[in-house]
């Protein structure tokens, strides 16, 4: 009896220690993400064209250089139901950007200016050297991010405003960096955005909050490019039932009258 009491003991300190343990590990998780309103949410949902430019024109300029995006083209920049550039600013946003190509008729690998068709250019050749330029950590590829992390845009848009002086009591290794929104609230990414940090050319005051959004906007977009008609064939799908509904109904009522008058 004194055995099983022991062992009972044991038990109970080893759970406890796991929910402690598993509590710190996801103390962000506890912490509350911020909403905002999103105007692809809902059946008619829509992207914002102004919202999706101004977040690829925050992607290029600062989160580029150490996150790619690889399976998204320049020319679906252009493409209906995104950012929806003109196809000479598609052309324009790819040639700025160069492009390793080959081998040509020497067996030389080359680079020349980007195509509409180009993937976007990768900020590392890689992921060694993206290890090694970011201190042993792998800056994750953007184009599926919102899908690949719990919370999605919310837990995004939160992330990148979610940057705090570290709590007493919680000791950062060097290069980390609190965040409570962060799983564990250490990360290794400085804070990437700061008031002013661009300029739009649609004249909207680039504050943190505003570029967290457009940004979010934009990463949604990169990872759910058919999300307008898809809310479109879901919507026709909707008022196709409610139709055949009604005309079953109807149908069906006719049919049984004609039973019952039989009867």
């Amino acid at each position: 009896m004194i055995n099983k009491v022991k062992n009972l003991i044991k038990l109970l300190s080893i759970l406890a220690f796991i929910s402690l343990a598993s509590t710190n590990a996801n103390s962000a998780e506890t912490a509350k993400l911020l909403k905002t309103d999103w105007s692809f949410k809902g059946l008619f949902g829509k992207f914002d064209r102004g919202a999706l430019q101004r977040g690829y024109q925050v992607y290029t300029e600062v989160c580029a250089s150490c996150h790619s995006m690889k399976y998204v083209s320049y020319r679906n920049l252009g493409e209906k139901g995104g950012p929806e550039f003109s196809e000479a600013e598609v052309k324009a946003i790819a040639a700025s950007f160069e492009v390793t190509d080959g081998p040509n008729a020497d067996g030389e690998m080359f680079t020349r200016p980007g195509k509409p068709s180009d993937k976007f250019v990768l900020p590392y050749e890689n992921v060694k050297a993206a290890q090694a330029a970011n201190g042993g950590a792998y800056p994750p590829d953007m184009s599926v991010l919102v899908k690949a992390r719990g919370g999605g845009v919310d837990y995004i848009y939160s992330l990148l405003q979610g940057y705090e002086e570290a709590p007493s009591g919680i000791t950062l290794d060097e290069g980390v960096h609190y965040n409570k929104y962060m799983y564990g609230s250490k990360i290794r990414m400085a804070a990437p955005l700061s008031d002013d940090l661009v300029e739009y050319g649609d004249g909207t005051k680039a504050s943190v909050e505003q570029m967290s959004k457009d940004v979010t906007t934009f990463l949604m977009w990169a990872a759910e490019p058919h999300l307008e008609s898809r809310h479109q064939m879901g919507f026709k799908a909707i008022v196709y039932l409610i139709i055949l509904t009604i005309l079953v109904y109807f149908s069906m009522k006719k049919i049984w009258s004609r039973v019952e008058s039989e009867v």
